[in-house]
């Protein structure tokens, strides 16, 4: 039927035309921007996720600036440390140097007090946005139950390492911490001597190990070695056993001994089960009735060879309790191994900066391979295939003008019908 009041062909070419028209708006739309889902309205759930994921990249991103910042400040306090195990090294080597006879230990000393200052100067420098990790106030103090120094107050750095989300959709910032205390801070600047390298050397007591394994305490024997009525032999393995002065050396269980520690010599006793090992009497107390004091002013940052006389006089505050006796060979031995602990300690310090240092490393390269995991994934769920839209996009103009065409055609259909008028 032709009516000249409801043109249907027309009204169905209009509406291909409006459909077609929608449909290529929006592949312009994608065209344009690259994006399949841009809106809400384009898909919800995938809109919702990738907005929530660009957020939590944002974080990411944030959180490599503050790793960069971390790693400056390790790296910082990890180049100071290494200079200091070399500069305590050297400290070392001087004290050996001094150890041999006719050496003149003032001009020695005068090396290793530059050495010293060097020490000061390059934890004082080792500073990074306002932070030194190499001295700080960790409040140094003596626990009351042995008398040895302890940090009082650690503190407590952090590096911000990660941005995390879990299946709940609660969020939280993740770090790597960083413990400053008597194990790792060179200076205390709280003035407790708890740091590595003004801490002083304990007074009339050694670091052993008891037959358990266990680190104990050990009293020293200030007086066995001027003992002018016996003579002491090495037997080996820093062992001396006594004999009379005529040369006799009972083999029996009368036989005393002694263990050569750090300079100085503790009791020991012998039985076939553990072999030589410190005599138990000797060992301190663990329930507090025995506390241990330290040697004023014998630090690896304050020791000073030119004052022998000082470290074995017991009216000193500077005496080593080695007994007054004692001769300068022992006293230098002391004073190496004490350095060469203290070396230790500075050596296990930089470690622990090398393995934070690693680990931050580590954690930026993830950081990074994370946030480009989260923008692919992202781009898989909104992200328009440009060789489908671009095709989409022809295909639909080549659609519109048939439309607009097939309209036309519709609208003229009207005009036919004057011509039966016209007959």
């Amino acid at each position: 039927m032709t009516s000249i009041l409801t043109n249907i062909a027309a009204m169905s070419a209009l509406q291909t035309l409006r459909t077609i028209g929608s449909d290529l708006e929006k592949t312009q739309d994608r065209v344009s921007s690259g994006l399949r889902v841009g809106t809400a309205s384009d898909n919800a759930a995938y809109w919702s996720i990738a907005t929530t994921m660009r957020s939590d990249n944002g974080a990411l991103s944030a959180v490599q600036d503050a790793l960069g910042l971390g790693a400056a400040k390790v790296d910082t306090a990890y180049s100071a440390m290494e200079s200091v195990v070399d500069i305590v090294t050297e400290v070392k080597s001087k004290l050996v140097a001094a150890s041999e006879a006719g050496v003149d230990k003032s001009k020695i000393q005068e090396e290793i007090a530059q050495l010293q200052q060097q020490l000061r100067s390059v934890a004082s420098s080792a500073s990074f946005s306002g932070e030194n990790w190499l001295q700080a106030d960790i409040g140094g103090h003596t626990k009351a139950d042995t008398g040895l120094i302890e940090a009082g107050a650690p503190v407590n750095k952090q590096v911000v390492a990660s941005f995390t989300r879990d299946s709940k959709g609660n969020v939280a910032v993740q770090t790597i911490n960083v413990k400053l205390d008597q194990s790792t801070v060179l200076f205390d600047l709280s003035g407790g001597d708890a740091g590595l390298l003004d801490t002083k050397m304990l007074k009339g007591v050694r670091e052993v190990t008891d037959t358990n394994g266990a680190d104990r305490l050990a009293h020293i024997n200030t007086t066995a070695m001027s003992d002018t009525t016996a003579v002491w032999k090495d037997i080996g393995g820093d062992v001396w056993m006594k004999g009379d002065t005529t040369g006799v050396f009972p083999t029996d269980a009368s036989a005393e001994y002694l263990i050569k520690v750090g300079g100085a010599f503790v009791d020991a006793v012998y039985d076939t089960a553990a072999g030589y090992h410190f005599d138990p009497d000797q060992l301190m107390a663990s329930d507090g009735s025995d506390l241990v004091t330290y040697a004023a002013g014998v630090s690896v940052s304050e020791l000073d060879i030119t004052k022998l006389d000082d470290y074995r006089d017991e009216t000193s505050q500077n005496y080593l309790g080695m007994g007054t006796d004692v001769d300068d060979a022992r006293i230098m031995d002391a004073l190496i191994s004490f350095v060469d602990g203290q070396l230790e300690a500075v050596t296990s310090a930089t470690a622990k900066l090398g393995s934070i240092s690693m680990r931050i490393s580590m954690q930026e390269d993830f950081a990074s391979k994370l946030t480009d995991s989260i923008d692919k994934g992202v781009g898989r769920l909104v992200d328009a295939d440009m060789n489908e839209e671009s095709t989409r996009l022809k295909a639909l103009q080549t659609q519109q003008s048939l439309a607009i065409q097939s309209l036309s055609i519709a609208n003229t259909s009207s005009e036919n019908i004057l011509s039966l008028f016209r007959q």
